[in-house]
């Protein structure tokens, strides 16, 4: 047989064979997936819908164990500690990743040495909302009316160091103003003391305030984004007004360190899949949430963006956790 026609029958059998070298590396078994806050959170919501999608693609095992804690350090130093195997794997937030160690003086963890970052996942802006009775109707009315009145008004936030309290602080600080901070331990909590006018502003999540913005008991004035989002249609963004402040809420998929190349790039191709599918889009759009994929790189450019966006501000509010 001339050697040509046997290299094309030889080629003609290879392609019939079962792909073995196309076998996924990623995953062959049960995936645990660690949330550093609590069932119900925007990160469970959004790890959830994910490892649904990653479920039905792959055909194996992905489990939500929520793990809240010290402000999302419990949880995040879990998922630093694991086995990097790529099969424990977590969401985290700016929070455990860029402003607490700007706040606690001590972290169970170094984000930069002990973490693999995979992908960023999603953004979401924040609300600059407040009680109608405050009679303002946009950014500049309510400067105006701080400024009149300066430490008279209360704005309320998640906690101590969360990013709805660096969002007010920040926007206290461009523009020349004082409110009182009042913390509460939750959205729905900040959102319910906004609504009886216990405080008089506040900076949140947007899917927890626009529920009630559209009952008309309390006002959105402006978004944190560096631009309008879609998603909010008639809502200027915050720099609209000349205040410099962005403050969406975003957060990423991140590994134990020394997990392997190979498996963070089956990874993060997989979680781009299902990013960028229909279906988790529509469900991601219902909670005021657009897709992000990057690549690590680009995760860690938005971990050092925002440690030198909220230093000073922690500088100048004196803001501690312990």
């Amino acid at each position: 047989m001339p050697r040509r026609l046997t290299l094309a029958l030889l080629a003609l059998l290879i392609a019939g064979l079962p792909a073995r070298a196309q076998t996924p590396i990623w995953p062959t078994h049960q995936v645990k997936l660690i949330v550093p806050f609590g069932a119900g959170s925007t990160p469970d919501v959004i790890m959830r819908v994910i490892a649904d999608h990653l479920k039905e693609k792959s055909g194996q095992s992905f489990v939500v164990e929520n793990k809240p804690g010290a402000s999302g350090n419990l949880g995040t130093d879990a998922i630093a500690k694991a086995e990097p195997d790529g099969y424990t794997l977590g969401i985290s937030i700016g929070g455990p990743l860029a402003i607490n160690p700007l706040l606690f003086g001590k972290m169970p963890y170094d984000p930069q040495k002990d973490l693999a970052f995979i992908t960023l996942l999603t953004s979401q802006p924040s609300a600059l909302a407040v009680n109608p009775a405050l009679g303002v109707d946009d950014v500049r009315a309510l400067i105006a009316l701080m400024k009149k009145n300066p430490g008279k008004y209360n704005y309320g936030s998640i906690g101590a160091g969360s990013l709805s309290q660096l969002a007010m602080e920040a926007i206290a600080l461009k523009s020349g103003t004082q409110a009182v901070h009042v913390p509460y331990p939750s959205s729905p909590a900040a959102v319910t003391a906004l609504i009886r006018n216990d405080v008089q502003m506040a900076c949140l999540p947007a899917i927890s305030v626009t529920p009630h913005a559209a009952a008309g008991k309390v006002k959105i004035l402006a978004i944190t984004s560096p631009r309008r989002s879609a998603l909010l249609p008639g809502i200027p963004a915050l720099k609209e007004a000349g205040i410099d402040v962005e403050a969406d809420a975003w957060n990423g998929l991140v590994a134990p360190a020394r997990t392997p190349e190979p498996i963070i790039a089956a990874v993060r191709a997989a979680v781009t899949e299902a990013l960028e599918s229909l279906a988790v889009r529509d469900k991601l759009a219902a909670q005021v949430m657009e897709p992000t994929p990057s690549t690590p790189e680009e995760f860690r450019a938005r971990i050092a963006a925002d440690i030198a966006r909220w230093k000073p501000v922690i500088e100048a509010a004196n803001i501690k956790v312990n």
